[in-house]
């Protein structure tokens, strides 16, 4: 196969989890066979990356090449420009305690003074029926 020959794409790698390879979204269109709208797909290319140096939500090109494992066949040509992706995951995240009870009380229906006031005159009623 000829180098002028060959396919190339560019996509946005979504995964990077394996060793050498990464996973690639190319996006494309094509008008609707019957009601001639533009549809738009997406394919997953496996690429081979030797210095497994691309990461989440680059946008690389990948070239069309010989089988290197029984899923890939393309591999990364170049990266064309690198975006930053937060990986937090749900623990690290600090919350405002104050904001995380006035949800939890007004899921409950009442909020969090009200609860408060309402328990005391409750209390107080009790004691004044006692006497």
């Amino acid at each position: 196969m000829s180098y002028e020959r060959r396919k190339m794409r560019v996509g946005r790698v979504v995964s990077d989890k394996m060793d050498k390879t990464v996973v690639v979204v190319y996006e494309w269109s094509r008008p609707h066979p019957i009601y001639k709208k533009a549809v738009r797909r997406q394919t997953r290319f496996n690429a081979h990356d030797p210095e497994n140096q691309c990461q989440l939500g680059d946008m690389v090109r990948i070239v069309e090449s010989r089988p290197t494992s029984k899923t890939k066949r393309w591999r990364v040509a170049e990266i064309l420009s690198s975006k930053e992706i937060a990986e937090l995951q749900p623990e690290e995240i600090q919350v405002d305690e104050s904001v995380v009870s006035a949800a939890a009380t007004s899921a409950l229906g009442a909020p969090a003074e009200d609860a408060d006031e309402s328990a005391s005159a409750e209390t107080d009623n009790e004691e004044t029926d006692a006497q």
